[in-house]
């Protein structure tokens, strides 16, 4: 982040400090900016201070600096002087649409008039969300993939009275922490990548449920295949790719008929009922059970920093968005 950048979005206050707000905060530290944290949840100081130091080594690979200077983190219980000074504020509270809606008319009321506010939200809708606001425009939505420290991606979901200078300045905020920011162009619940994320675990559950493959060889076939072939390309591209000399054109000709007889043969229900439930756990006890949390996100974090220096490494890594970190 230049000067430039830290000047404008020096003072940032992140509401709500769970493992996504706590992971904001660890980005935005990294990157020198002043960092409020408003939450009113008994012991969440050494909460955050814990989770910022464990995001560390991931923000040291990413080749960002690991310490702050004293007074550049602190902690306000109180909502309105939290983000009284703030120029943006980037909240992740509950997914609860009345609690957003009476949250965000107290932050509208106590914040500056130029004040940048963002919502981590993974499936509530600015339009939905401002509600109960003098100026529901000012709201977006900036929803992080977990965890938001390493993982590029920032779906930036404008309500319907949004500005265009709005979206704009989303923009320029998570460009300068390094992320890589898609405008999704209308409002869904869900945004893109969680229904995506959704679709497919729709099916991973349904194949392990039919006992056609367990769960550590179904997490082993994906990421020996559609895993890597989406960490490049994403589905269009690769298909397109497929389709030999005619590209997509050619790919759904040939083998469009096949994958709609594989849409219909999905429309069995899938739910989570007991008996489902049952077998996930099982096959999930015995796949994970034997490595701790730590140690499984601490592999998953060195092999997904990993991966981003690779691509950053082939063609500067545009395609993707994973090659600016700084």
């Amino acid at each position: 982040m230049n000067a430039a950048e830290q000047q404008a979005f020096r003072n940032v206050t992140i509401v709500g400090a769970g493992v996504i707000g706590a992971s904001w905060v660890a980005l935005c530290l990294a990157h020198g900016l002043r960092v409020c944290v408003n939450d009113p949840r008994e012991g969440v100081d050494a909460e955050v201070h814990d989770l910022v130091t464990r995001a560390a080594p991931a923000i040291r690979a990413l080749g960002l600096p690991t310490t702050f200077a004293a007074g550049q983190l602190h902690f306000e219980a109180d909502l309105e002087r939290a983000v009284a000074d703030a120029q943006v504020v980037q909240e992740n509270g509950p997914e609860r649409l009345d609690f957003k809606r009476g949250l965000w008319k107290r932050i509208e009321a106590a914040a500056g008039p130029s004040a940048l506010l963002l919502s981590s939200s993974s499936a509530l809708p600015a339009t939905e969300q401002s509600r109960e606001m003098q100026q529901p425009g000012r709201l977006l939505v900036g929803h992080p993939f977990n965890p938001p420290h390493i993982i590029p991606l920032v779906e930036v979901v404008p309500g319907l009275q949004t500005p265009p200078e709005s979206v704009a300045a989303a923009l320029a905020f998570y460009r300068a922490l390094g992320k890589a920011p898609q405008v999704i162009r209308k409002e869904i619940g869900g945004f893109v990548a969680n229904r995506l994320q959704a679709a497919i675990f729709r099916e991973c559950v349904s194949l392990v449920a039919k006992g056609v493959v367990r769960i550590e060889e179904l997490d082993a076939i994906v990421t020996q295949s559609v895993g890597l072939r989406w960490a490049v390309g994403g589905p269009f591209q690769s298909f397109h790719l497929g389709g030999g000399e005619g590209g997509l054109r050619s790919f759904v000709r040939q083998f469009g008929p096949g994958m709609e007889k594989r849409w219909q043969s999905m429309s069995d229900e899938v739910r989570f009922d007991e008996a489902t439930v049952a077998l996930l756990f099982e096959q999930a006890d015995a796949a994970f059970g034997s490595a701790s949390r730590e140690a499984l996100e601490a592999r998953r974090d060195a092999a997904q920093i990993a991966i981003l220096h690779a691509l950053s490494g082939v063609d500067g890594g545009g395609h993707n968005g994973g090659g600016r970190q700084g």
